[in-house]
């Protein structure tokens, strides 16, 4: 039998590596043991997949859907019902690193197509990872490298993929820029057939030889007819890479962090951490599931607990599942995916190529309000199955003192740590009622009634806004 320890800790993983799961989820994991559930969550291709055949008979304008609500909640169903969840998440952080938005792109479908190439490289070699995503159309669109031509450059792709996607400033020269552009000439998106009359189709990646710079280049010392390729076996091999990507996975998935644009200047929270992150990649010539293998093993994750505030995505999908309130198929995602627009994460569409301000960030005034109000409304109502096992688990416990009711809710959402302040206003709401009774039909709706309350209660804490 999994200690509370062992639970807590799983719960800890699992929003980081996941999305949150109801209490009995995670004592079943717990029950495998800590090292095994990493191991199973670093090989998503050994669960089943959405089954989207099913998905899209059921939910048809999920395809190829051209308004962006749908598409973004097209993902939200994958975050709630995936039996894979780091797949997921690490889609979500990709397309944070690399954000690519459809106030742009203008086509939902091709970011979207680009959130699954996230899923299918995600784990690999990050080399590959950025030879995926520089023949990615949506990312070509964005970032304007179907302007690139021989003998006419356009340096933003080449640019950002420094800047932004691998080195980080101060790593490379206004020349390196230039060469890199040089080198990803011809790299463009295939002539298209025109949207009308049967709707709009997919854009292809295409490589045009006669199109691209076949002259000598020099990019960060390297010397010859440097292609695409070249550019990026070259920038996975360069000191500042692996301490960059450090930097970003552990923001994501340890500790909040400064913004991406303060690291030329500003060092990390735990340099001993990146170290142990830089040495995985090195070893093992940046390997993503390696590298997250040492980072979901290491001490300094696993006492890192209700260290980063949670995104908007992670406390809308967490919290729904923990709910158990839009499993399967049913309508409703595209209103958690406007909510999450409304909480400050447009998912497909962050606000810039440096994707979204993470952090404090998350919780200004007016987002704070929505997220309060989400969070108490969805565990706060007992129609729900997951909030109906918690009232439930409540009903069956021996004592029923108020200080039994927080502590199970408590555990039960989490298990979730708070401050003395939080627990000891929780307590003063408890204990208003005095002792829980389920004796009666009165007593028990009026039992379940006060559970319901507390929970929206913790939902509405500060503490739940920390992952």
């Amino acid at each position: 039998m999994p200690t509370k320890q062992d639970i807590a800790l799983i719960a800890h993983l699992m929003r980081r590596a996941g999305f949150s799961e109801p209490r009995a989820d995670l004592v079943a994991r717990a029950d495998k043991g800590y090292e095994a559930v990493v191991e199973e969550l670093l090989h998503p291709e050994d669960q089943p997949p959405i089954d989207e055949e099913l998905m899209y008979r059921i939910l048809p304008g999920y395809e190829g859907a051209l308004g962006p609500p749908i598409s973004q909640a097209d993902w939200m169903f994958r975050m709630v019902n995936t039996q894979r969840p780091l797949e997921e998440k690490i889609a979500l952080f990709w397309h944070q690193m690399f954000a690519t938005s459809n106030s742009k792109v203008d086509n939902p479908p091709e970011i979207g197509r680009q959130i699954a190439m996230f899923r299918e490289y995600g784990l690999g070699k990050y080399g590959e990872l950025l030879v995926e995503l520089a023949k990615s159309p949506a990312m070509i669109f964005w970032l304007d490298n179907h302007g690139n031509h021989d003998g006419s450059i356009n340096e933003n792709w080449g640019r950002e993929l420094l800047e932004l996607f691998s080195l980080g400033v101060g790593n490379y020269t206004e020349d390196d820029i230039k060469s890199a552009a040089r080198a990803f000439t011809g790299w463009t998106i295939a002539p298209k057939i025109p949207r009308n009359p049967l709707g709009r189709f997919f854009w292809n990646f295409e490589y045009k030889p006669e199109d691209h710079d076949d002259e000598e280049k020099t990019f960060l010392g390297h010397t010859g007819n440097l292609n695409g390729e070249d550019i990026m076996g070259i920038i996975v091999d360069q000191p500042a890479s692996p301490r960059f990507l450090a930097r970003h996975l552990y923001r994501f998935f340890v500790a909040d962090e400064p913004d991406v644009s303060s690291w030329s200047s500003t060092p990390p929270n735990d340099p001993a951490a990146i170290e142990i992150l830089v040495d995985a990649y090195n070893e093992s010539h940046g390997d993503i599931r390696a590298i997250l293998r040492v980072l979901f093993n290491s001490d300094f994750f696993k006492t890192s607990q209700f260290a980063r505030v949670k995104s908007p995505a992670e406390l809308i999908v967490g919290t729904v599942r923990m709910a158990g309130n839009y499993e399967g198929f049913r309508p409703g995602f595209n209103n958690l995916a406007l909510e999450c627009a409304w909480q400050g994460q447009e998912l497909l569409n962050p606000p810039s190529v440096e994707g979204w301000h993470t952090g404090a960030a998350w919780i200004d005034a007016g987002a704070l309000m929505r997220r309060v109000n989400f969070a108490a409304g969805v565990l706060g109502d007992i129609s729900h199955p997951g909030v109906r096992a918690i009232v439930d688990r409540v009903q069956l416990q021996p004592n029923n003192s108020a200080q039994t009711m927080v502590a199970v809710c408590l555990d039960s959402i989490g298990p979730l740590q708070v401050s003395d302040t939080t627990l000891k206003e929780l307590l003063s709401h408890a204990l208003k009622g005095g002792e829980l009774a389920w004796n009666t039909p009165e007593e028990i709706s009026s039992s379940e009634d006060r559970v319901s309350k507390l929970l929206a209660l913790i939902a509405a804490s500060k503490d739940y806004q920390f992952a």
